[in-house]
């Protein structure tokens, strides 16, 4: 596959993602969307490693990789999901833009990296300020849901199930393949999502909007499978740098396709507090390059 190709294609689908979570809810209950999701999303893969004969090993340190998969498969996605109902899938994306910092405060704590110098610390207490631009101010006027902050908190909560998957992940499944840990992650996921889908909802319903219907097939194909598939390949091809900047694009991108194809609605203290976001996102990743080297 082309290189490019693929990184396009991660935009695209994180682009994406937020807004089709938001309308899979539209008709099913937000727990039955995500589920649906995920089966959707672990019968291809199974299909995958079937077809393409690879090994889906299950020694005690891929199980332990699995269970830390589970975290943003599973924990993370029903919070991303029960939050999505309250809060515009632009902000849903904007949280998720804060994943970089979160990574690197998480991987301090446990010890996988040393303490951010002092241009990483500017760049987290900037991007903490657009957030909490975004929060106090700008989200009166972007929804109207009486849990939007619940929302946010929730979706919060999920970026940080992510993050720290995420570190997990690195020191555990080092040896394993994308589509091994994905699917792995899934399986290990699933009965957890079918529990409480039973203990919570249980329903089928009788009728489903094709919205929600083709939003769920999106998710499972795309957003379960693919988008990790071209992630990790992107991710093996281009540069750690470069990367980052899909996180510093996605936001906006969501953004605005939250504004054009669901009506939501951007305003100025939004924009700002996204700025300041990515402002806080580019001086965190790059900031100690443009200090200037002694003579």
């Amino acid at each position: 596959m082309s290189v490019p190709a693929a990184y396009l294609a991660v935009i695209a689908i994180w682009s994406t993602t937020p807004l089709a979570i938001k309308w899979s809810s539209d008709g099913p209950s937000f727990i039955a969307g995500v589920t649906s999701r995920m089966l959707i999303g672990t019968v291809i893969c199974l299909v995958l490693v079937k077809l393409l004969r690879v090994a889906l090993p299950w020694h005690r340190q891929a199980v332990q990789a699995y269970m830390a998969g589970s975290l943003a498969v599973f924990a993370g996605m029903l919070s991303v999901y029960w939050g999505a109902q309250h809060i515009d899938s632009g902000l849903v994306a904007l949280l998720f833009g804060l994943s970089p910092l979160a990574t690197t405060i998480i991987s301090v704590i446990m010890g996988t990296e040393t303490r951010p110098g002092s241009m990483k610390l500017l760049g987290i207490i900037t991007a903490l300020g657009g957030l909490f631009c975004v929060v106090s101010l700008g989200t009166a006027n972007v929804t109207s849901s009486a849990y939007a902050l619940y929302g946010i908190i929730a979706v919060f909560v999920a970026m940080l199930f992510h993050s720290v998957s995420t570190v997990l992940v690195k020191q555990l499944g080092k040896d394993l393949s994308a589509l091994s840990m994905t699917t792995g992650s899934l399986l290990v996921s699933m009965p957890l999502y079918l529990l409480v889908w039973v203990a919570v909802d249980g329903s089928i319903p009788n009728e489903i909007p094709m919205r929600a219907v083709g939003s769920i097939v999106y998710l499972g194909v795309f957003g379960s499978v693919l988008g990790y598939m071209f992630y990790f390949y992107t991710l093996r091809h281009v540069s750690a740098s470069n990367v980052v900047l899909i996180t510093l694009i996605t936001p906006v991108t969501a953004l605005l396709i939250g504004q054009a194809f669901n009506g939501e609605q951007v305003t100025a203290t939004v924009w700002f507090g996204t700025g300041l976001i990515i402002l806080g996102l580019s001086i965190h990743q790059w900031g100690n390059q443009l200090r200037l080297k002694p003579a």
